[in-house]
């Protein structure tokens, strides 16, 4: 948690790049990136310097080489601690033609941020820009792993409350709902094929961290966590770098963030590769037939994004692998051959095991999107039992276009805390339940198979058996099976009302003959 004095530091950045006449909130955070990139390897050069020191012996692994460069440039001018204390004129010349081309020679060594950097582009356009935003960068403080993370991802806030590019955003709470909801075991294999600023590594990182220690003290666990647990897809680059430094900030060595078109490529490289499915896709309505990936097809023959995307899930997902993903309402009810024969898939040959339905501001302001939670595990051989529905009421955030907290900062979200970050708190009261039903959420999910199956229909959360469903042509809409309460009206015996009517009339009668005898 960032505290309100770094927050103003970083704004003040923000504010420097905008008055300064970079518009785009997108633009802004790749130049930040880049800067915080040459950060970061100034302090793994000074590290790898104060081991060589303490051993006595040569520097093994220099991410600054020795030397200069073709220009007779010292390398070791590259560096950030050097950088801060030159001249602006002279910083804005080393920076733009010296250290961008080097930084876009650095794929070589194996790292995925690396190899995004090829395409480094530098666009800070004056001398005085840039070293008013170093100055302010530099008193941001990032020594520890998890300031370093809450830094970027405050930074990276800032791109949808901008109103632009906010489909690439997912809100922290709903991440962090999802991956508390599939619970991730330090042997997970994760993926999210539409990883975006890599939102849901993540938080999925983050969870592994807390729940299981032992994975940073256990040296097999500790190179699968670095290396081979995290894998993120997408076809915009500049993404790709946003995600890759998001990982690195939050202590992710060596995450598997690459280039990949993942509905027009075939996935045979990626089939039944991963246990754990973590996405909100971009559902940018339908492709054609000829871009589409011929493997995905063969599951779902349809061109709409949505339904290939579940598709891709189910491709990719080990058996026993499970997924929570985000899909727009129209999956859950649409009554194409397509969309029925998913839902079919999803209920008789794997195993359905949630729907969550969210409200319809949680996309606010950038969508008014419907959209639901599907929770499930690829079985191929069925398994669907029963089906648990939550209708969400309440996020904690206001549904319209400001999304203003409703509830303090350590009431909201599905995990409680307390103010300073200490063991959770207990659960909210009934009136800030109305506000905040993500914690419910949680507690409900845990007595799926047990206390929920005994829940009535005109509950907030309770399961409907597989054969229900199936009688409804598999649609998965939560008002189908929701039972609505009706208040009894207590009715008053007709004799009363009669007879109140009789009199009534003969109120009306005299109150006539009194009018004619005035006219009289």
């Amino acid at each position: 948690m960032i505290t309100g004095e770094i927050k103003s530091r970083i704004d003040a950045v923000w504010n420097a790049f905008w008055t300064g006449g970079i518009a785009n909130p997108i633009e802004v955070i790749e130049q930040i990136t880049y800067l915080l990139f040459l950060r970061r390897l100034d302090e793994r050069h000074t590290l790898e310097e104060n081991r060589a020191t303490r051993t006595r012996k040569p520097m093994t692994h220099r991410v600054f080489p020795e030397g200069a460069d073709e220009k007779g440039r010292p390398y070791d001018q590259y560096r950030w601690s050097r950088l801060s204390n030159l001249s602006p004129a002279e910083m804005y010349t080393v920076v733009s033609e010296h250290v961008f081309p080097w930084l876009r020679t650095l794929g070589g060594n194996g790292s995925t941020y690396e190899h995004h950097m090829k395409d480094a582009r530098f666009t800070i356009p004056t001398p005085a820009l840039l070293a008013k935003v170093v100055d302010l960068l530099a008193a941001v403080p990032m020594e520890d792993r998890d300031t370093k993370g809450d830094v970027y991802e405050y930074m990276l806030s800032k791109i949808a409350s901008a109103g632009q590019n906010g489909q690439f955003r997912t809100p922290r709470h709903i991440i962090r709902l999802m991956v508390e909801l599939t619970a991730p075991q330090p042997r997970d294999v994760i993926c999210d094929p539409a990883c975006g600023t890599g939102g849901f590594l993540v938080a999925a990182s983050e969870v592994v961290r807390e729940r299981h220690p032992e994975v940073l003290h256990d040296t097999a666990l500790a190179k699968h966590f670095h290396h081979d647990m995290f894998h993120g897809f997408d076809f915009d680059n500049t993404m790709l770098r946003i995600g890759s430094m998001n990982m690195l900030l939050h202590g992710i060595e060596s995450p598997d963030i690459r280039y990949r078109d993942s509905l027009a490529q075939d996935h045979a490289s990626e089939e039944e590769k991963y246990t754990l499915v973590l996405a909100n896709p971009p559902f940018a309505g339908s492709l054609d037939y000829a871009n589409t990936a011929k493997d995905l097809l063969q599951i779902v023959k349809t061109k709409k994004t949505e339904l290939l995307f579940l598709a891709l899930f189910l491709r990719l997902l080990k058996p026993g692998g499970r997924a929570a993903v985000i899909v727009p309402d129209g999956v859950l009810f649409g009554s194409s051959k397509a969309h029925k024969e998913l839902r079919r898939k999803l209920i008789e040959e794997q195993k359905l095991d949630a729907v969550i339905k969210l409200p319809g501001g949680v996309f606010k302001p950038y969508a008014g999107v419907s959209t639901a939670i599907l929770i499930f595990t690829k079985t191929n051989s069925g398994g669907t039992d029963h089906v648990w529905f939550y209708e969400v009421e309440a996020d904690g955030w206001s549904l319209d276009d400001k999304r203003t907290p409703l509830l303090s900062e350590d009431k909201l979200g599905a995990v409680l805390r307390g103010p300073s970050g200490e063991a959770p708190n207990p659960t909210l009261t009934p009136e800030e339940h109305t506000r905040n039903n993500l914690p419910d959420i949680l507690a409900r999910w845990a007595e799926r198979n047990g206390a929920e199956r005994e829940r009535p229909r005109t509950a907030q959360s309770f399961c409907v058996p597989k054969a229900d469903i199936a009688a409804q042509g598999y649609d998965l809409s939560l008002n189908r099976y929701k039972e609505v309460v009706h208040e009894a009206v207590e009715h008053r015996p007709p004799k009363e009302i009669l007879a109140e009517l009789a009199k009534l009339e003969e109120e009306i009668q005299q109150g006539m003959k009194e009018l004619e005898g005035m006219l009289e």
